[in-house]
């Protein structure tokens, strides 16, 4: 079938009727349920996990990819500008990001489209494993895992930055 621009379109699956027998969706409403871990007073901030433009999942192809590596070759902290200057940290330089399950020290990137109180790090550089530090906690009904919510703190890396 071809469109007005005349191009070939594809027909959405399910565009007339659904294999139900009655031919129409069955939807199913679900609770909306707290995470596992909440911020608190000893990790106040949220930890998120995902994917960069440059980068995809583990980064096993496009890290290989030169141009792509140039443009994002390490990993990052990206956090709100006023929780950098809360913590008294400057872009680009070092920070600890901490969870109950383990830290990873990388820097800091200040970014406007993250919200206060929430660091997002990449999960794709093995260099500094943010899914190491996320909640294995298992949805109820899903059964997938909590990767992209945790409690987390983050902190100047005092020892980069003697080191340095």
């Amino acid at each position: 079938m071809k469109n007005t621009a005349g191009f070939i379109s594809i027909r959405a699956s399910f565009s007339s009727s659904f294999p139900t027998a009655s031919g129409r969706a069955k939807i199913v409403p679900a609770d909306l349920l707290p995470p596992d871990e909440l911020p608190d007073a000893e990790y106040p901030m949220i930890l998120t996990t995902g994917r960069l433009l440059e980068h995809w999942h583990t980064g096993a192809i496009t890290r290989r990819a030169e141009v792509l590596d140039r443009l994002e070759p390490e990993a990052v902290a990206h956090l709100a500008p006023r929780d950098l200057s809360r913590l008294g940290v400057r872009a680009g330089e070092m920070v600890m990001v901490e969870t109950r399950r383990g830290a990873i020290a990388l820097k800091a990137r200040a970014d406007r489209d993250v919200p206060e109180g929430v660091v997002f790090i990449p999960f794709c550089y093995a260099e500094a494993a943010a899914n190491l530090l996320t909640n294995a906690a298992l949805d109820p009904f899903g059964k997938i895992p909590e990767f992209k919510f945790c409690a987390a703190r983050v902190a100047r890396n005092e020892q980069a930055l003697a080191a340095s």
